[in-house]
């Protein structure tokens, strides 16, 4: 909404046969520019294409592998363009890579833009954002208070193209199920959507409306930067690399926690009876053996309770890093309608000429349907009224440019 030109690029790149899947997989980049001029345009336009081209061809290596080379070798090309043009020098970007492969999916992170999963109504974020917020509250050098909130939002401390070599977080394989989404975008859209409305709207909507609908909140909300998305759903089973199955996997790995207090709780109940049975040396084992994994046990708990609650546990290669409850709520519902009403407001306190009667139908629809205790079909409802409420203030500007313009 205030941006002449368009520094974010996308590639979206799905495999056209079997053996291709079975090599690459599909492949999705995001990435957000920066830098004067054109700068922050090239430099998103190159990561896109460089990642691409460099993983494809890549032939002796692995998807995890192959990923990282491509992502290194678009930040060598990006900085000896830069190098060499003036106009273009230090330009940067930020680029999120994820790779759907028969052994799950692979994320490559240079930067704030994002990659998140969506898995039975919870959303994952599985990449570290590379901003000093984030960095300071992985370090543990703010605590989320006043200080910390003060903290400029916009500050990166990685990207593409500055420097001739750049860590790239690599994440993953993580397991894939059928039914899992995942999110590609820039921070035109985290930067001003919350991670749970996110996650509810991914939930509740297909694909291309749920995608529309984040554009258009973005926008209604003042839309600030550009913003891009890229939803990919998972609608079988990828296939099996002779590993443990995906969601046998996924459910073993939910489960080392409790399985750790388990065995602190066996462990202390045989020191008991070793006791009562005079067997000191194995009771001493017992015993050691019971601290040991409730030492694991706690450490595990504490990182997924930080999760969880929205806290960077640590930096590259940990993902995910924050999850979220993605279900959809009366309060989300509430959440969406207030953005509408602020539009509403404006245009009665600036005499904008808009139809709110389609808009007034679709909230009437939603009313009724969280009355029936259907929230998932009322979120559908509102953010077809958020679509429609973006379609009338764009014809808004139409009108206004049009009455404005001069005839020669």
């Amino acid at each position: 909404m205030r941006r002449a030109n368009n520094q974010d690029s996308s590639a979206c790149l799905p495999a056209k046969s079997e053996e291709r899947f079975g090599s690459r997989g599909h492949l999705f980049v995001v990435a957000d520019g920066m830098g004067a001029h054109a700068a922050g345009e090239l430099a998103s336009r190159m990561a896109t294409e460089k990642i691409a081209m460099h993983y494809f061809r890549s032939s002796d290596s692995g998807p995890v592998e192959a990923l990282r080379d491509a992502v290194l070798e678009a930040n060598s090309e990006i900085h000896q363009r830069g190098q060499n043009n003036p106009e273009f020098h230090n330009m940067g970007t930020t680029a999120s890579s994820l790779v759907v492969v028969p052994q799950g999916a692979v994320v490559a992170h240079v930067g704030d833009s994002r990659v998140y999963r969506l898995r039975r109504g919870i959303l994952e974020q599985l990449t570290f954002d590379h901003s000093l917020v984030w960095e300071m509250e992985a370090s543990g050098h703010t605590d989320g208070g006043a200080w910390g909130q003060n903290i400029p939002k916009n500050v990166i401390t990685r990207s593409l193209g500055p420097n001739a070599v750049v860590k790239v977080d690599v994440e993953g394989p993580f397991p894939v199920e059928p039914g899992d989404a995942f999110l590609i975008c820039s921070d035109g859209l985290t930067g001003l959507v919350e991670d749970a409305e996110i996650g509810a709207l991914m939930d509740c909507l297909p694909e291309d409306l749920a995608a529309r609908v984040l554009v258009d909140l973005t926008n209604l909300r003042g839309g600030p930067d550009n913003t891009t998305i890229i939803i990919v759903r998972i609608e079988k089973e990828l296939g099996s690399d002779g590993t443990v199955p995906k969601a046998k996997r996924a459910r073993m790995e939910n489960a080392i926690s409790p399985a750790l207090f388990a065995t602190t709780l066996i462990c202390f109940l045989g020191a008991a009876v070793l006791a009562v049975l005079n067997q000191w040396g194995p009771m001493i084992v017992a015993i050691i053996l019971g601290v040991i994994a409730g030492v694991f046990a706690t450490v595990q708990l504490i990182q997924d309770r930080k999760r969880i609650a929205g806290k960077p546990v640590s930096a590259g290669g940990e993902g995910p890093y924050r999850r979220y409850d993605a279900r959809a709520t009366r309060s989300l519902y509430d959440r969406l309608g207030g953005t509408v009403q602020a539009l509403r407001d404006a245009a009665s306190e600036n005499n904008w000429m808009m139809d709110w009667k389609k808009v007034d139908d679709l909230q009437s629809k939603g009313e009724a349907t969280l009355q029936k205790s259907d929230p998932k079909q009322a979120i559908r409802f509102q953010s077809e009224a958020i679509i429609e409420t973006m379609n009338q203030l764009r014809e808004q500007h139409n009108r206004a440019a049009n009455e404005t313009a001069i005839d020669y």
